[in-house]
């Protein structure tokens, strides 16, 4: 697995390219069908004009419980949906109850105890 198994297409690529439909449609022709792309939204309507696009996974961006349960629905399995921002350990069943694919938290990483680990030679 390499970074270049799969596109994601964030907040910013969708603001260079002009929009999700724009965004999806350049990402589609570069690289065929063969390869996954995934699509950060943060509303409903951004879901909404990728869908038509048919990207493989939608990344839901800092949406509460109630508009993830939503997105799901709006979804209805086209792609898989992943939960992503503002994930907390605490909040990880409710987001689960959402019917969302994957969720993903930074909590994980950004949160872990760090470990100061030497290697010293001698001659």
């Amino acid at each position: 697995l390499g970074l270049d198994d799969a596109i994601l297409i964030k907040d910013n690529h969708i603001a260079a390219a002009g929009g999700v439909a724009a965004a999806l449609k350049r990402a589609r022709a570069a690289v065929g069908h063969l390869r996954a792309i995934e699509i950060e939204v943060d509303g409903l309507d951004q879901l909404r004009e990728a869908l038509p696009y048919k990207p493989d996974a939608v990344l839901l961006d800092n949406m509460s419980t109630a508009m993830l349960k939503e997105a799901v629905a709006i979804v209805g399995g086209q792609a898989k949906t992943e939960a992503s921002g503002g994930v907390r350990l605490e909040t990880v069943k409710a987001i689960a109850q959402t019917g969302v694919d994957y969720i993903s938290s930074g909590a994980l990483t950004h949160s872990a105890i760090n470990l100061d680990v030497g290697l010293d030679f001698e001659d």
